[in-house]
């Protein structure tokens, strides 16, 4: 099942459920008006929101409408939690050894994670807003999933049918602000502004064969400028799947329903795959000439992210953002 949440009066926008070509859409309203109302509610509406997808595949409901990706939110435009890990261990060890510092052998062993901002997400079409080129914008290439209620304390194998769709992100980070806020020894905030995710949310069924052990076994696209930036494969070197990282997680809190938990920026050891962020490819170009030359990203810049099946179908539709002055 393909979901949706359309442009509205609502902050929240109106709930659509999607074809699986991403061609047609139709609202919902008589099962649920917003995302996070059928999160909430999902055991007893999601019957009713896989029936009225089997229907608007077979062209039988009345109501359809083109889906236009631009008129799409982010399927959860808001949310009471987003929780971003590092599950791509190589990533984190590739950027501390750019600058001489030794990974601790803990890092893989219990992923990193960081508490994000999420009382706005940036629409998967909209522009990304920076007030000062120095703070060195740049983007990130993620999975994510979004969760019902999790207990506390629920373990790896309890925490998988926990896991009730999936969409792609762009969490966007402020590099050159990230050092000093790092060494007041209390993480992220001002380096990490609004993210955006994609157009169309998924159930862990709609990747097929792809969705092997939590994990997703594609490769992600990343565009920058038009030219592919990177193409690593989301299912190779994730060193934590899905169900470790929400069993992280909920190891001393509970998670409601409709809890974001992303896997950092997808990387492969094999770069020749290229890169999800323009960090890494500059910790690469120090590593290889003692220098970085590939600058963030300047006003104009685009970047595109979207992963096809196995048939060149695009599965969540893409995230197209533009760079601007804020």
């Amino acid at each position: 099942m393909k979901l949706a949440t359309i442009k509205a009066s609502s902050k929240d926008g109106n709930l659509a459920v999607v074809s699986k070509d991403l061609k047609r859409a139709i609202l919902v309203p008589s099962i649920a008006s917003t995302m996070q109302y059928a999160l909430d509610n999902w055991q007893k509406l999601e019957p009713k929101l896989q029936e009225a997808y089997a229907q608007l595949n077979l062209g039988k409901v009345e109501g359809q409408f083109e889906f236009n990706e631009k008129a799409a939110l982010s399927p959860l435009p808001r949310a009471y939690q987003f929780a971003d890990a590092s599950a791509y261990v190589n990533h984190v060890e590739l950027v501390r050894k750019a600058r001489g510092v030794i990974m601790p052998e803990s890092f893989w062993h219990e992923p990193l994670f960081y508490q994000a901002s999420s009382d706005k997400f940036l629409a998967p079409h909209e522009n990304i807003p920076v007030k000062e080129l120095s703070w060195g914008a740049d983007f990130e290439a993620e999975i994510a999933v979004i969760t019902d209620e999790v207990p506390l304390g629920a373990t790896k194998a309890e925490a998988i049918p926990h896991i009730k769709l999936l969409m792609l992100v762009n969490d966007v980070s402020l590099r050159n602000l990230i050092p000093d806020e790092l060494a007041k020894g209390f993480g992220f905030f001002q380096s990490k502004p609004a993210s955006a995710f994609s157009p169309v949310a998924v159930t862990p069924d709609e990747l097929g064969l792809a969705w092997d052990d939590q994990r997703v076994h594609l490769p992600l696209m990343v565009h920058f400028n038009t030219n592919l930036f990177g193409q690593p494969n989301a299912g190779v070197d994730m060193v934590f799947n899905f169900a470790e990282l929400i069993a992280h997680v909920a190891k001393t809190r509970y998670l409601g329903a409709g809890s974001i938990i992303g896997s950092g920026t997808v990387s492969n050891y094999d770069k020749s795959l290229g890169s999800c962020c323009i960090v890494e490819k500059r910790m690469l170009e120090i590593i290889k000439d003692g220098a970085a030359i590939t600058p963030y990203m300047q006003y104009g810049d685009n970047v595109r992210i979207e992963m096809f099946d196995q048939s060149g179908q695009s599965i969540f539709g893409a995230i197209d953002q533009k760079v601007v002055p804020y």
